[in-house]
This record gives structure tokens, C-alpha cells and sequence, in this order.
């Protein structure tokens, strides 16, 4: 790996919950796009298949993990969301909405 040339730090908080994990991979493949909430069958039918992607989660008896939920705004000052994997254990933390630090780093190959 080559050398950091350049690092930005932002700050954000994140929430930690408990999640399924089978539960998240199943509603990414069962995604709603806009043509879903075009009209009440189609919402209908959209709702049909995250209802049978979670049942079908469930009955496989997915097991559970700690998920954060981070959120900051970037340097233009949108905001930006994504999910850290924590693990199968709680974290050592005394609370559920924590601050968090990201480190952005450019590195040359």
C-alpha cells in the first residue's frame, strides 16, 4: 500500500442498534422503486414481496448482530449515510447514539 498524501477528518454521530441480519440482505433484494408507489396496486404488490422477503428471513432463522447507523455531512455539506457491522456482541459503549470521527485518507499506488 503506498503513502497517505492527504487525510480529511469529519464528525457525525451514529445510532447502534440490534438487527437480523437475513432481515437486511433480504429487503436489498427486495428493493421498491418509483414505479412501485405509481398507483395502489403497484405499492400493493411492492408491499407483497418486502412482507414475503421478511417472512422468508425470519423462517430462516437469521442470526443477530450490532449495526451503527453513522451520520455526518461532507464538505459541500450534504449529508451522508451508511451502516458499520459492529459484530454478534454489543459494543463496549454505555450508549446507543455515540460520536463518531471518520477519517477520509488519499493514498498514491
Amino acid at each position: 500500500m503506498g503513502e497517505s498524501i492527504f487525510s480529511k477528518e469529519f464528525y457525525g454521530v451514529a445510532k447502534i442498534e440490534k438487527v437480523i441480519s437475513g432481515i437486511a440482505k433480504s429487503l436489498a433484494e427486495a428493493q421498491l422503486s418509483p414505479q412501485d408507489l405509481a398507483n395502489p396496486i403497484s405499492f400493493q404488490i411492492a408491499l407483497s414481496r418486502l412482507y414475503e422477503a421478511i417472512l422468508k428471513s425470519l423462517s430462516e432463522g437469521g442470526k443477530t448482530t450490532y449495526v451503527a447507523e453513522v451520520r455526518f455531512r461532507d464538505s459541500l455539506g450534504n449529508p451522508v449515510i451508511f451502516a458499520v457491522d459492529l459484530g454478534e456482541k454489543p459494543p463496549a459503549l454505555s450508549e446507543s447514539r455515540v460520536k463518531v470521527k471518520i477519517v477520509v485518507e488519499f493514498i498514491e499506488e
